[in-house]
């Protein structure tokens, strides 16, 4: 019976986020204004009175959601985590609960991540979308014979559950793509509202300078394995860690692959510490004998 802590990534994010945990707790208070003083503008003010047009802007979201979820796991007072794991960029989460990185140093990574993948958006116009209903080797056959057609890049980003897959790539091939899904039987396959095509090689400018960032930051030991996104396996090296953190950015989520690497090891219990009850549900359609709960 081991207790696995799990982390949301970019999308969990609403107004008010975190807004609780500021007022009752002298902890968040200070990691809060830590983090306005790190990131140079008073996030706090956006997470407890922005709107959610503001919620969206990639250099906010991804820290808001990061704070929120380190917040919510240590003013939990839970069960130690014998394993953890984050969707994306709850990943960074993860690792400050294991004790890889302290919270300045993972705060930092975040904000360089978000404004590097920013950046790599506005390079060309490139978009996310969700199938439904559509095997995974389906989804991939078609993603690479469209690749081999037009030269454009779509790719397979996000296995989230079985049944639901998020491809990733330039609008046009994300366009076709999702019409030939639909043609193969799929139930839905619906162009998501985000800025750019992210876990596909079109974040490759955003990877390169993440890399440096986090080849120049001291990572830990872990006190427990995280599962990381691009392997789907138990990681406890620190230097390993580092390369599938990097490769995350251009590379797939495999959360579903994770989730069951996860339950063979011996995960029963899995805590949701964030905004969003997303990655609970997920959890349950991979496998719904499993307990599932949240902090937020």
């Amino acid at each position: 019976m081991a207790q696995a802590y799990i982390f949301p990534g970019q999308g969990a994010q609403f107004p008010g986020m975190a807004k609780g945990l500021y007022e009752s707790s002298a902890l968040a208070k200070e990691y809060f204004e830590e983090a306005n003083q790190i990131l140079g503008f008073r996030i706090s003010d956006i997470m407890f009175g922005g709107t959610e047009e503001d919620l969206k802007q990639t250099n906010v979201t991804q820290p808001a959601v990061f704070l929120h979820s380190v917040l919510a796991f240590k003013t939990a007072q839970g069960p130690t985590p014998e394993m953890v794991a984050g969707h994306s960029l709850g990943e960074f989460s993860a690792l400050v609960a294991n004790q890889t990185l302290n919270f300045v140093d993972a705060l930092m990574l975040v904000s360089i991540r978000a404004q590097a993948m920013q950046r790599a958006c506005e390079l060309a116009p490139s978009t996310m979308a969700a199938v439904l209903a559509l095997a995974d080797d389906k989804v991939e056959d078609i993603c690479a014979a469209v690749y081999e057609e037009t030269g454009e890049v779509v790719v397979p980003a996000n296995y989230n559950c079985p049944g639901q897959l998020v491809i990733s790539g330039t609008l046009k091939a994300v366009e076709i793509a999702c019409e030939r899904m639909k043609a193969a039987g799929a139930k839905r396959a619906l162009i998501l509202p985000v800025g750019g095509a992210f876990h596909s090689p079109l974040m490759l400018p955003a990877r390169e300078e993440l890399a440096a960032a986090i080849e120049s930051t001291h990572f830990n030991v872990p006190d427990c394995p995280v599962y990381q996104n691009v392997v789907a396996r138990a990681v406890t090296d620190p230097i390993e860690i580092k390369k599938n953190l990097i490769e995350q950015l251009t590379g797939a989520v495999r959360w579903t692959q994770l989730v069951e690497a996860m339950i063979a090891d011996g995960a029963t219990h899995f805590t949701e510490a964030g905004p969003g009850k997303v990655l609970q549900g997920l959890v349950l359609k991979i496998n719904k004998e499993m307990v599932v709960g949240g902090v937020s």
